[in-house]
């Protein structure tokens, strides 16, 4: 082939020595618009794993890299005058520029041709210059051919929210540093490692709104480099802070991160030759946030892969197809870490009344890559003083003494609101079971939400529980709105209460549009057959456009209908001894499609701003609290988000949960979707969780996390974080009632409460054990005649 690598970056040089590597017969040659052994930048960083990569790709590259870098297993994170440090995380760092040395000498030892100082302004005019069969565009992060050709690679350009400026220092660090410096304008950070034996990289960060109050964007960078030595000196001893753009005036030096995500990454022109294929690669292709360092390594894998495409497909169609359905697989979960990342720097704000501990613990695991089992993995002393840091504040906050061991994982801890206290953060979800009669729950319930008291939850939530008869989802709803309700429920209740040390909430909501339908199993979200109720909402609607019933606007007369169906039930559950009641505001149904734009088209004081469309919810809220008892806490369930355009987002979210805690709510139960058939969700493991993170730590109420989390790694790393303090998990606890305690084993913790019942068994099980290893023993060389014997002496 005759290759045309566009761009002499990593991605450029590594694609082209592999290839001539592959097949000397290859005539490659990479073009760079920098001078030869030119480039821009300070230190780039590679995990360990990466490392192992390279190696495999080629042995001699690898070992000079490896050779030339500087190696740490060590974060720092700086805080509020704190350091914590954590362990175990195997990073390297190298200069860009040694790095770039070493890839373009193996070039020129395989007989790539190295062109420099050559600007490309018309990838054809070039590729019919070289004779081009293949094309790579290497081009950068403001590629010329990814904007030329963007109709096919279609890309999505994303500039985001924090000015950055990209500094170096003589200052030798030990660790992988993290600095956090608050100001009277907000927080600024810095990024900072070594990469050679005497430079580090020091990139200084804040949001755009802060660069400018700090009065950045009206320096020179002369100046701004020295405010910046002046706001990190504890950390630069006295060192200077260097630049490398000096081509660069005044706060143009400060630039802002461009996420980029292609759509294709093959371009196929038509040649007389024939079609001629331009291939994206590296930063032109994707784009990853420089806080994760994972940019150079994914231009090093993108090289990797599609050289090990040619050389197992002899079509160069099918080489670059397989090409880009592995690497975008890749790069879409490295990107998804990586926004994880950006995002939790751009808002360094929202976790800054964490103290320390928990604020780089939050840090730490700010991608969701890196789980709490996968740092004690990395340094089981840091995470076992961690847990025993949590778990002491834990039982202080609970008004409970300290157990004399705290090696107790974050989801075993206690938590105390109001005047009741969980003794664990696993909350059993509402989970619509379809089987009362009548609105009467019977023994099925009492077999569902008991075997899930008894399998070690600390809470476990009824289902939606209705206010009225026409506020059933289905005719096999529970309800709250009889005398026979009331003493149904009792009987669960005081079941809970005897058998186990679980506590239980009842969530009562109201269906609106989505009531009189059918069970899910017969057809979810249909109308029932015959029988149907007339359909409430804040709006005129149709849940299912031309399959539903249609729903009418409720007036004010139904608002005070409502409301009193609502105090009604709260006091039947007072009645039947709940210890805890939830408000269902979202999902669609009553409540939430008042607060929902999608659903709320109101003109009177109901509608409109987010404030008016949360009026008659809270209204709702305030009349049940009034009669709930003060001892007893009220969560509000909410859809954080809507997935739809002009929809509910989670800055809407934020400002809710703001409403319902000056109204007297303890936590906001964040969910998500199901108000709209047209919503998108993006799922995935723990999807809902940064909704309540965003809750817990901007509007500073208590949050519930609920949505694809099925393990102990994932509530322990939720709650450790601070990103929830209560976690829900629904269908695994369907699948297992007992997944609590289960859980509990596999991580190897003893401390879980588990039932009498099943301790009384286990001991007596111990007895039984022990007695047959006597008669074992006291058995031994006897004949079967004397064995009897002394089995009928007893």
């Amino acid at each position: 082939m005759n290759i045309v690598c566009i761009g002499g970056g990593p991605a450029g040089l590594y694609f082209g020595l592999l290839m001539k590597k592959q097949d000397p017969a290859h005539v490659i040659t990479v073009i760079e618009r920098n001078r030869p052994y030119d480039t821009f930048g300070w230190g780039v960083v590679f995990s360990d794993q990466t490392l192992g990569n390279l190696a495999a790709a080629d042995e001699p590259s690898a070992r000079a890299i490896l050779q030339s870098f500087n190696h740490w297993d060590d974060i720092d994170i700086h805080f509020k005058g704190q350091q914590v440090s954590s362990g175990g995380h195997g990073f390297c760092g190298i200069g860009r520029k040694r790095l770039l040395n070493i890839l373009q000498q193996r070039c020129e030892e395989l007989g790539v041709r190295l062109v420099f100082e050559t600007e490309v302004a018309d990838d054809q005019e070039i590729a019919a210059r070289y004779g081009a069969d293949l094309v790579i565009a290497s081009d950068g992060l403001n590629s010329r051919i990814r904007t030329r050709y963007a109709a096919t690679f279609a890309p999505q350009i994303e500039t985001r929210q924090c000015r950055f400026v990209w500094l170096g220092t003589k200052k030798k660090f030990d660790a992988f540093t993290f600095a956090f410096k608050q100001t009277g304008h907000g927080w600024f950070q810095a990024h900072i490692y070594q990469y050679d034996g005497d430079t580090s990289t020091f990139i200084v960060e804040t949001p755009e709104t802060v660069w400018r109050a700090a009065g950045l964007e009206e320096m020179s960078q002369e100046q701004s480099i020295a405010w910046c030595e002046q706001l990190f000196a504890e950390q630069l001893d006295g060192h200077a802070l260097m630049s490398n753009a000096s081509h660069l005036r005044g706060s143009s030096v400060w630039i802002k991160f461009p996420r980029i995500v292609c759509g294709q990454w093959v371009h196929w022109n038509d040649t007389p030759a024939g079609p001629l294929p331009v291939v994206l690669m590296g930063d032109a292709a994707h784009s990853a946030h420089y806080s994760i360092g994972s940019g150079t390594k994914l231009a090093l894998e993108d090289a990797i892969e599609l050289a090990r495409c040619f050389g197992a497909y002899q079509d160069s169609a099918a080489a670059l197809a397989a090409y880009q359905q592995v690497r975008a697989v890749e790069v879409l979960k490295i990107q998804s870490a990586a926004r994880n990342s950006m995002e939790w720097f751009e808002n360094v704000e929202r976790y800054s009344a964490m103290e320390a501990p928990q604020f780089a613990y939050s840090m730490l695991t700010r991608s969701q890559r890196l789980s709490h089992e996968n740092l004690r993995l990395r340094d089981a002393a840091y995470v076992a003083g961690f847990e025993a840091w949590f778990a002491r504040r834990a039982f202080a906050q609970a008004e409970l003494p300290a157990p004399a061991s705290l090696a107790i994982p974050p989801m075993f801890t206690p938590f105390k609101v109001r005047g009741l206290t969980l003794k664990n953060r696993i909350v059993v979800s509402p989970m619509a079971q379809y089987s009362a009669v009548d609105g009467t729950v019977g023994d099925y319930h009492l077999a569902h939400l008991g075997a899930r008291a008894l399998g070690g939850a600390a809470l476990v939530c009824a289902e939606m529980t209705c206010v009225s008869a026409d506020a059933r989802i289905t005719p096999f709803c529970p309800g709250m709105y009889a005398p026979e309700h009331t003493a149904a429920w009792k009987r669960i209740v005081d079941f809970v209460h005897a058998n186990s040390d679980a506590k239980i909430a009842l969530q009562l909501g109201h269906a609106g549009a989505k009531g009189s339908t059918r069970a899910m199993w017969d057809g979810i979200d249909l109308p029932l057959e015959r029988d149907n109720w007339p359909l409430l909402s804040a709006s005129r609607q149709q849940y299912l456009a031309g399959v539903s019933q249609t729903a009418r606007a409720v007036t004010t007369a139904d608002m005070a209908r409502i409301e009193a169906d609502f105090v009604r039930a709260a006091l039947a559950a007072e009645e039947a001894g709940f210890d805890w009641l939830e408000l269902h505001c979202a999902h669609g149904y009553l409540l939430s499609s008042f607060i929902s734009p999608l659903t709320n088209e109101r003109g009177d004081e109901y509608g409109g701003s987010l404030e008016n469309r949360c009026r008659f919810p809270l209204r709702v809220f305030a009349a049940v609290r009034a009669v709930w008892p003060a001892h007893k806490p009220m969560s509000v369930r909410i859809s954080a988000h809507d997935w739809v355009e002009g929809g509910i987002t989670p800055d809407d979210a934020v400002c809710i949960a703001r409403l319902f805690k000056q109204a007297g709510a303890d936590l906001i139960d964040c969910s998500s979707g199901q108000v709209s058939k047209l919503e998108r969700p993006q799922y995935g493991r723990m999807f809902q969780t940064p909704f309540a993170d965003r809750v817990r730590n901007e509007a500073g109420i208590g949050a519930i996390a609920v949505g694809s989390i099925f393990e102990a790694d994932h509530a322990n790393g939720i709650i450790a974080a601070g990103r929830a303090d209560l976690c829900a998990v629904g269908r695994p606890h369907l699948a297992n009632p007992a997944w609590t305690l289960a859980e509990a084993a596999r991580i190897g913790y003893a401390g879980a409460s588990w039932p009498k019942q099943y301790l009384a068994g286990k001991q007596q099980l111990e007895r039984n054990l022990e007695r047959e290893r006597q008669l074992g023993a006291a058995s031994a060389g006897l004949t079967p005649q004397q064995l009897a014997a002394r089995l009928l002496e007893g």
